[in-house]
C-alpha cells in the first residue's frame, strides 16, 4: 500500500495551517494502516520528512492522541495506538443509527441521476476487485456511503459518520484481504442500490442493516491474524482502593 503524499508546504503557511496539514497526513496514514498499530513515531523525523518545524508536528500528535489514534507514553515514546476492541461495537452502533436513517431518506429522494451515480461507483468497485486494488476499493467504499448521505439530502451527516467509524476503518483495512470479502461488499452494495432504484425505503434499510451487520463478525479472524494490533480497552483501569 502506497503512503499518501503530504500536501506541499506553502511559503506563507501559518503554524495553525501547518499543524492541520500534519494532522491530516498522519491521520490518513494511521487509518489506512500505512502506519500500523504499535509503530513508533518520532516527531523530529516527521518534521524532517515534511520539511517543517517540530511545533506543528507536536500539536498534530497531541490532537491525534486526544482522538485515541496515538499513544504518548511518558519517558518511553510516542506510538500509533492499537485498535481498542471495546470501542468497535459502540462505533458500529453509532454508525448504524446514522446510516440507517440516511438510507431511508435516500430511497425516498434519490433521482435517476442519483441512482446512476451509485451504479458508477459499483462499476469502479468491480474494477478494483478485478485489479485486486484494496486501497482503491476502500476509497470507492467511502465514496459510496458519502453519496448515500448526499442523496438523502443530509450531506452533513457524513462527517459525523466518518468521525464515529475511525477505529472501525482501521479494523476494516485488515478484512479486505480476506478471500471473498470485497466481492461480498459489492453484492451488499448492489442490493442497497437496487432497493433505492425501486424507491423502496424498507428494503433499502434492510439491505443496509444486513451490510453493516457483516462488519464485526470478522473481528475474531482478524484478531488471530494480527493480535498485536489490538488492545482490550482504550480506557485506563480505575484505581482500586
Amino acid at each position: 500500500m502506497n503512503a499518501p503524499q503530504p500536501d506541499q508546504q506553502s511559503t506563507d503557511e501559518t503554524p495553525i495551517s501547518a499543524a492541520r496539514r500534519v494532522y491530516r497526513y498522519l491521520r490518513q496514514r494511521i487509518i489506512d494502516m500505512t502506519l500500523v498499530p504499535g509503530a513508533r513515531l518520532v516527531e523530529r523525523d516527521i518534521a524532517e520528512e515534511l520539511g517543517i518545524s517540530r511545533t506543528p508536528v507536536h500539536e498534530a500528535v497531541q490532537r491525534l492522541a486526544e482522538e485515541g489514534l496515538i499513544e504518548v507514553v511518558p519517558r518511553v515514546g510516542t506510538f500509533v495506538a492499537r485498535i481498542p476492541l471495546d470501542s468497535l461495537e459502540e462505533a458500529m452502533l453509532v454508525r448504524s443509527v446514522l446510516e440507517l436513517a440516511i438510507i431511508e431518506k435516500a430511497a425516498q429522494r434519490a433521482t435517476k441521476d442519483g441512482v446512476s451515480r451509485l451504479q458508477a461507483i459499483l462499476d469502479a468497485q468491480r474494477a478494483c476487485i478485478a485489479a485486486n486494488d484494496k486501497a482503491g476499493f476502500h476509497q470507492t467504499d467511502e465514496a459510496f456511503h458519502e453519496m448515500l448521505a448526499e442523496l438523502s439530502g443530509f450531506p452533513g451527516v457524513w462527517p459525523l459518520i466518518l468521525q464515529a467509524k475511525t477505529q472501525i476503518d482501521r479494523y476494516r483495512q485488515l478484512t479486505l484481504p480476506l478471500q471473498g470479502r470485497m466481492d461480498g461488499v459489492l453484492v451488499e452494495h448492489s442490493e442497497v442500490v437496487a432497493a433505492i432504484a425501486a424507491g423502496n425505503p424498507s428494503n433499502a434499510v434492510a439491505a443496509m442493516r444486513d451490510h453493516l451487520d457483516h462488519v464485526l463478525p470478522l473481528l475474531e479472524i482478524t484478531r488471530k491474524m494480527r493480535p498485536e494490533y489490538f488492545i482490550a480497552s482504550a480506557k485506563p483501569k480505575a484505581n482500586k482502593f
